[in-house]
């Protein structure tokens, strides 16, 4: 385990192989995270890249204080996976994307009452996030946003089942590999930001002492959000499957962004993950770039939790995002960034953020899942290779 275990502080250390290229800033950032008052322990993950002020793809355990910049201004961002009717293969590309339309705009009363019809607890649901926004003192305007994927890194993606390594815990899961699975990747859109945005104006990045009235405020809002970003996940997937004309059970609906209560080391106090995966919440997808693999994994119980709870969430950014259309432009056109080498599709029509999210921006996933393997952390369960990836139809946001 020792090769893939970096100590870089006393309170510091980051889950990667030797091989594993990490951005110098990114390892600061981490050190400078673990100097905060109350912070205990930090883990960098395979996937650590810098972020603004705080690194993404780690995870932050502090006793005393919880740090709301430490879970960024997506609240709740992750990723949900649902089993579909639709039979890998039958569908061509063509068919499946007009059929899926634009989802850039969120659903009108109309696909709504669709919706509802499909999951009679929807309206229900719509109804309790509408009152917790109110309770939070967060505007209601925000529920025009529900059931959008957003910009950035998110996306609606269809998945094959290309290889499964554990039949088992495949099954368990509700894993069908002769099907395609549907991955959403999106969070608490404006609404997080929303609840950072007023922490940060009153308190700065200093962080909230715990069981003050300040800090509960917070957690009310937090916990907002991240009601907030489940009812999105699962909307956005009612809609693909409306669209689709199929039906499909969620397998998975796992947050990335967010703070919660632990104990480490026999110590209570806050866990903050920025871009990480939970390791106490059974299996969870590590997500490659739209033309890699994506890997259901099976967390696993290392010695001394290197880990500090958490798993990467996905591959990890190499380049910044400003770089990355000079850096490809001469290279490949967006018409060519839209094929993907595994014969998939991308749909996204804005021309900036196809760039931005060209494959060559990411790190290589097998590498990220090597090194949790490495370190004990996972196992991979199964691989799924990305057929019809949704980014945007140019009108989004």
């Amino acid at each position: 385990m020792g090769n893939y275990i970096r100590t870089v502080s006393d309170r510091a250390i980051v889950v990667a192989s030797e091989q594993l290229w990490l951005e110098d800033s990114a390892i600061q950032q981490l050190k400078n995270t673990s100097l905060l008052a109350g912070m205990r322990r930090v883990a960098g993950l395979p996937d650590l890249h810098p972020g603004r002020g705080y690194p993404v793809g780690a995870a932050f355990f502090a006793t005393g204080r919880l740090y709301p910049a430490l879970c960024g201004g997506d609240i709740g961002c992750g990723v949900a996976l649902w089993s579909t009717e639709l039979v890998t293969g039958k569908a061509g590309l063509d068919k499946l994307d007009k059929q899926l339309g634009n989802l850039d705009d969120p659903p009108d009363a109309t696909e709504l009452a669709r919706l509802s019809a499909l999951d009679p607890a929807l309206a229900g649901e719509l109804a309790a996030l509408s009152q917790q926004l109110q309770a939070a003192d967060l505007p209601p305007s925000s529920m025009a946003s529900l059931g959008t994927i957003g910009l950035g890194n998110h996306f609606a993606e269809l998945q094959a089942v290309d290889h499964v390594a554990d039949s088992a815990a495949a099954t368990a899961l509700g894993l069908q590999p002769k099907r395609l699975h549907l991955a959403v990747h999106s969070g608490s859109r404006g609404l997080g930001q929303i609840v950072l945005r007023r922490h940060v104006e009153q308190f700065n990045h200093a962080g909230l002492a715990e069981g003050t009235p300040e800090a509960q405020a917070y957690l009310a809002q937090h916990a907002a959000a991240l009601a907030y970003a489940h009812l999105n996940r699962r909307v956005i997937a009612l809609r693909v499957l409306a669209r689709l004309r199929t039906h499909g059970a969620p397998l998975l609906d796992v947050d990335h962004n967010y703070v919660a209560p632990a104990v480490v080391d026999g110590n209570p106090g806050w866990l903050h993950r920025k871009g990480a995966n939970p390791s106490g919440q059974g299996m969870v997808l590590l997500p490659g770039s739209r033309d890699a693999w994506s890997y259901l994994i099976q967390p696993l119980q290392a010695d001394g939790d290197p880990g500090l709870q958490s798993l990467a969430h996905g591959a990890g950014r190499k380049w910044m995002r400003t770089d990355c259309k000079e850096r490809l432009m001469r290279k490949a056109t967006p018409a060519q960034l839209a094929r993907t080498g595994l014969g998939g599709r991308v749909i996204c029509a804005d021309k900036a953020l196809i760039y931005e999210e060209a494959p060559q921006a990411y790190k290589d996933v097998d590498t990220v899942l090597d090194s949790l393997e490495g370190a004990g952390l996972a196992r991979a369960v199964a691989r799924l290779r990305p057929v019809l990836t949704y980014k945007t139809r140019g009108e989004c946001c």
